[in-house]
């Protein structure tokens, strides 16, 4: 099969799909790996490294998408990427089409097999391809968070970290999964006063267990969290569910509670944001004020360490590469992991929770 790895457009998402080991792999599988020159400078990988390892470097995404049978990239394709897409194409990338509903109409009409990152699903219920970047995403909160409470970015000027004499700033954190789970980690490790909430309470007691008394954890309601949000410096949303629309969780007349020069980051953003101020932000210009409060939400936060995201990314997803290369569309109808990774195939929405998100109708697809 012709794999093609074209180079991401999204403003300033510096990952590639493969790394020049992915490209190694396929071609000793016996495939042919088309990749689009300059795709992987962003993450420190140059053009000789693909050649190195057996690509064909063509100057255009035009041509990768032309030549590919299987296309394997970052991001959701932009409206200029959409009519490169073909019938019987296969697309593996990360989707989250619940809030987009225009992408959704663009894949239903090129004919396309769209498959998922975010929904790829073990028998368990995690998300392989979805843990990785939940990770860095989750990793990278409490930093972010800790930028813009700077008094010089807008913020109320509160550190973290506090100091001898005065508080730790107040780190809340909606959802105890991975995104949560890693906040924790490293808004712990700065020193923050951080609260957790979930309503998975055997989620909270392994953070009970390892924390103890360093962090604090409370079951998620409607009054846990009204109590909460408004004592908090740093807002982290880190809720999800699988292929849908993030619930709502926080209204705009809480966060008009919030203290001004707070800020909210919120994960969840991709999936339509758990906080109803949020709207989708970039990297080039990443927070926006509302209620007073700042909010980051961009929706490729791990974008902006994309040399430790590319290759954390590629090592999960690599496994389904090489399924998909060796036997096409047929390695879903093969593999539950894969087959709950189909969003769109043959005309129509395949995956039950984006086609309720979308108001569509579903046509999953069957076994083999």
């Amino acid at each position: 099969m012709i794999v093609g790895v074209p180079g991401e457009i999204k403003v300033q998402e510096h990952r590639v799909g493969m790394t020049p080991a992915g490209v190694r792999a396929l071609v000793e599988d016996g495939h042919h790996v088309v990749v689009q020159s300059g795709a992987g400078r962003g993450s420190g990988l140059g053009d000789d490294r693909y050649r190195q390892a057996g690509a064909t470097m063509v100057a255009t995404a035009a041509e990768v998408y032309a030549a590919a049978a299987l296309v394997v990239k970052v991001k959701e394709p932009l409206p200029p990427e959409y009519p490169l897409l073909r019938p019987g194409q296969l697309l593996f990338t990360y989707l989250h089409l619940a809030p987009e509903p225009a992408l959704a109409d663009a894949l239903l009409a090129s004919g396309c097999s769209a498959i998922a990152y975010e929904t790829v699903a073990r028998a368990d219920g995690s998300l392989p391809l979805l843990t990785p970047m939940s990770e860095i995403a989750g990793r990278m909160a409490p930093q972010v968070g800790a930028h813009w409470l700077q008094k010089e970015q807008g913020g109320k000027g509160v550190l973290l970290a506090g100091a001898p004499g005065v508080r730790p700033g107040r780190v809340v954190i909606l959802g105890a999964g991975t995104v949560g789970s890693n906040a924790v980690r490293i808004a712990a490790g700065m020193g923050a006063d951080v609260t957790v909430l979930d309503i998975d309470a055997g989620r909270l007691t392994a953070l009970d267990d390892h924390y103890g008394n360093r962090i604090h954890t409370l079951i998620a309601n409607s009054q846990t969290i009204e109590e909460e949000v408004p004592r908090a410096d740093l807002l982290i949303g880190a809720v999800l569910i699988a292929g849908a629309q993030a619930p709502q969780l926080v209204p705009r007349d809480l966060v008009a509670r919030m203290e001004p020069g707070s800020v909210i980051v919120d994960v969840a953003v991709d999936q339509g944001g758990c906080v109803a101020t949020t709207r989708p932000t970039t990297h080039a210009d990443p927070v926006h004020r509302a209620e007073g409060v700042l909010h980051y939400g961009v929706a490729n936060m791990p974008g902006a360490v994309s040399h430790t995201s590319t290759f954390a990314l590629t090592n999960a997803t690599l496994p389904y590469v090489r399924l998909l290369a060796a036997a096409g569309f047929a390695a879903c109808r093969g593999n539950a992991e894969l087959r709950a990774g189909v969003n769109v195939h043959a005309g129509d929405l395949a995956h039950p929770a984006v086609a309720k998100a979308l108001g569509r109708r579903c046509v999953p697809v069957p076994p083999a």
